[in-house]
């Protein structure tokens, strides 16, 4: 096996970073998150209970964030209005993964 850092290695800067985008339902309180947790579980919408992510810390938010996969969010957004849940925000993030995260390239 090559050494990472020797002849022949690859440079850092070919690491993979894969970027995909996730939605993150942001909330006043505690409570509000967890009535819209388990109004979308009972309509078997995928969702799960995060921290709020920094990038987006700054907008009014209790910490607490409810995670949902771009594909669910529109099915989402309808069980959200069909039930008049409370909520602040639904802001897009795009996250950076790195899918080798525990090796070096």
């Amino acid at each position: 096996m090559p050494n990472s850092f020797g002849p022949g290695s690859a440079p850092l800067s070919k690491c993979s970073m894969a970027k995909e985008l996730n939605y993150y339902i942001l909330f006043e309180t505690y409570e509000q998150g967890m009535a819209l947790h388990d109004l979308l579980t009972r309509h078997h919408i995928d969702n799960r209970i995060a921290p709020t992510p920094r990038a987006i810390q700054g907008r009014l938010s209790c910490g607490m964030s409810l995670l949902i996969r771009p594909e669910l969010i529109d099915e989402a957004r309808s069980v959200i209005q069909a039930g008049n849940a409370v909520y602040y925000d639904i802001v897009p993030v795009e996250n950076a993964f790195r899918s080798r995260r525990d090796r070096y390239c």
